[in-house]
């Protein structure tokens, strides 16, 4: 009799221990799926400007470039759309470094920060 009360006993501990690894294990796999999806918002948030080829760039910001960025010239860009207005990402090639500005469709300068690279 004693025999099986240890038995039943021992029984009940190792289901206990069993389903508890069981319940956190499955909290931890919910834990990951959050982060995962913490990224992916990350990620769709910087893609407001897309590419666009430097011979494409209005005339008045490429007479911006040349006035101010005496020798420069555009090596990549990129647009987006503010309500009615477009804004110019540029990569501008100054005597071997690189440099990133912003500009309105009238060529005028405007003071961003740089949302990663594109």
């Amino acid at each position: 009799m004693i025999m099986k009360k240890m038995i039943f006993g021992l029984m009940t501990m190792g289901a206990i221990f069993f389903s508890s690894q069981n319940i956190q294990a499955q909290e931890d796999k919910e834990q990951e799926v959050e982060v995962e999806t913490t990224v992916e918002t990350e990620v769709t948030v910087q893609e407001d400007f897309t590419d666009l080829d430097v011979m494409q760039l209005p005339q008045p910001v490429k007479d911006a470039i040349m006035t101010d960025y005496n020798g420069a010239f555009a090596s990549q860009a990129w647009v987006k759309t503010e309500g009615d207005q477009k804004i110019y990402k540029i990569d501008i090639d100054v005597k071997g470094e690189t440099e990133t500005a912003f500009a309105d469709q009238d060529g005028n300068w405007l003071e961003m920060e740089d949302e990663g690279d594109e």
